[in-house]
């Protein structure tokens, strides 16, 4: 504990906005990315069943397939009801995606940015005592911040491509219903 509170009256005060930053980052992808994994994981599990049901033979969609609003919004079925379905399940299947993609994009230089700051404010200390033992504490503190940045980035980048991989998964799905109903529309004309 006495290190950290060393680090704290010793560092500058924008390393460590930058570090909080960084902290409130690191909450928000988290928030997002399991609430954002919960939802499309039960999207996906109530697609895959009424799939299975129109695979094992049902003329229709279950009430619970995505889908199924739009074809209860027309009379007729069609390529075209389907494809604006399709594009309102990617849509939102891909929400929040864009914010993890800024986080992993910006936070390295935003923890770049409190590095070079408090390297800047160790070097115009160094005229006091010290020397190259404050240049070395100052530089090694400094580099905290560069670090959280990349450590924010890494998940921030990851969760992205979770997401981005079970919103196809969930796409793959809601098309093979299209395509099961579409087939069976072909095979009654």
């Amino acid at each position: 504990m006495e290190n950290f509170s060393e680090f704290i009256s010793q560092s500058h005060g924008v390393t460590l906005s930058v570090l909080a930053l960084l902290s409130l980052y690191f909450i928000v992808i988290n928030w997002i990315f399991y609430y954002r994994l919960f939802a499309i994981n039960a999207w996906i599990s109530r697609e895959t069943n009424s799939l299975e049901q129109l695979l094992m033979g049902s003329d229709t969609l279950l009430n619970t397939a995505y889908l199924h609003k739009f074809l209860s919004s027309t009379s007729k079925v069609s390529r075209e009801i389907f494809d604006m379905g399709m594009f309102s399940a990617t849509k939102e299947s891909t929400k929040g995606l864009s914010v993890l993609s800024i986080v992993a994009s910006t936070t390295p230089f935003i923890g770049l940015f409190g590095t070079v700051v408090s390297i800047l404010d160790t070097f115009d200390n160094i005229g006091g005592a010290g020397g190259m033992n404050l240049i070395a504490a100052g530089v090694s503190d400094a580099l905290i911040a560069t670090a959280g940045g990349i450590f924010v980035a890494i998940f921030a980048y990851t969760y992205h491509q979770v997401l981005k991989r079970r919103a196809f998964e969930l796409s793959a799905v809601i098309r093979m219903q299209r395509d099961a109903v579409l087939a069976r529309k072909a095979e009654e004309e």
